[in-house]
């Protein structure tokens, strides 16, 4: 179980890795938008998008539905998701693990037991493929333990999701757990067993909003998306 002074470094650390990490990238990524090579433009839907969305098909209308979608969906969403490594490497270094196919380690402050735990960024986030690697991974680790003459037990080979609630996991979380018996803990759970603490969960969230707060690129969105609007390839669109 982790102390304050442990605790309040790991808050500070999060708070840095999304600034530099997360905001940054979505930040350099909504840049590279001004080209129109960048976006997948459905010459059949945009137009109709952009009067749904704005009541106009004019230039700034279709680059605003072509902008919008990216940068408050797919855009951010790709960041965090590959900034996970990020993540693990300097917010949860205390924890970082040596084991193939492992992220972190710790010892569960709920069933007092070492806990080896893959790292997915929310409750959507791994395919059909993921759930044979994943139990592959973990398989391997049980048959080296029973080698070494040491306790591994399914219930200790954990996936650990940054956040969301049980409720919102996919099916493959599931197929994880139901089919190959492997422990999914996800926000709140996930947190206080990593950390002791039960409010850690919405501890960490509200110091990441703090710097959240302050991310105001509107102004600059504006412009990208003047810009886009001068290209021939939304030019073309125009009714």
């Amino acid at each position: 179980m982790m102390n304050q002074q442990e605790k309040k470094q790991i808050l500070r650390d999060a708070q840095e890795w999304f600034t530099t990490s997360i905001a940054a990238n979505h930040i350099k990524n909504t840049r590279k938008l001004v080209d129109p090579s960048k976006l997948t433009i459905n010459p059949f839907t945009v137009v109709y998008l952009a009067n749904f969305l704005t009541g106009r098909s004019d230039a700034i209308g279709i680059a605003k539905a072509l902008v919008y979608p990216r940068v408050l969906g797919s855009s951010i969403s790709t960041s965090f998701g590959t900034g996970m490594q990020n993540f693990v490497s300097n917010v949860l270094s205390a924890y970082g693990s040596t084991t193939s196919g492992i992220d972190i380690e710790f010892i569960d402050a709920l069933d007092g037991h070492k806990k080896f735990c893959q790292l997915k960024a929310g409750p959507n986030t791994i395919n059909k493929d993921d759930v044979e690697t994943i139990h592959s991974h973990f398989a391997a680790i049980q048959r080296l333990s029973t080698t070494n003459n040491v306790r591994v037990t399914s219930s200790d080979l954990i996936v650990g999701v940054i956040y969301g609630d049980e409720s919102q996991l996919n099916a493959n979380y599931k197929s994880l757990e139901h089919k190959h018996y492997h422990t999914v803990t996800i926000g709140t759970n996930f947190w206080h067993r990593l950390t002791g603490d039960d409010s850690f969960y919405l501890d960490i969230i509200r110091d990441i909003n703090v710097v959240a707060v302050n991310a105001d690129f509107t102004d600059e969105l504006e412009n990208i998306i003047a810009e886009l609007a001068t290209k021939p390839e939304i030019l073309a669109l125009v009714r």
